[in-house]
């Protein structure tokens, strides 16, 4: 099956890609706000898209997790703050549903110029 190498589909597939493992990971914090000694973590969106830009053929791509530092710490040694995480959350989406329109934009272009192409 013929693939389309076009640099702007790449990228915006990384950006799904790293949507979606934000999703999970804040989605994990999120379900372990009551987790004794549980450290939120985090994937820094902008950094790992900048590296994911120089590995676009690299099918197994995957984003760096740390630990978030600075947040306030409940007594339980738990630092999940709810009120970030949903916040996070929808940034994510956002930046997934934007991705999303962006490429279905260019799968219109593609194809008009496909089908533009085909007729006498």
């Amino acid at each position: 099956m013929p693939t389309i190498e076009d640099p702007y589909i790449s990228a915006l597939s990384r950006v799904l890609d790293l949507s979606v493992a934000r999703s999970e990971l804040v989605m994990s914090n999120m379900a372990n706000v009551d987790t004794f000694g549980f450290r939120t973590r985090d994937i820094d969106f902008r950094r790992e898209l900048e590296r994911a830009r120089g590995n676009l053929e690299e099918t197994a791509f995957s984003p760096a997790v740390r630990e978030v530092q600075g947040l306030m710490e409940r007594p339980d040694g738990n630092n999940v703050s709810l009120e970030r995480e949903s916040l996070l959350l929808a940034d994510t989406q956002l930046r997934f549903h934007t991705a999303v329109e962006l490429l279905r934009d260019r799968f219109k272009l593609l194809s008009s110029a496909i089908h533009e192409g085909s007729t006498p």
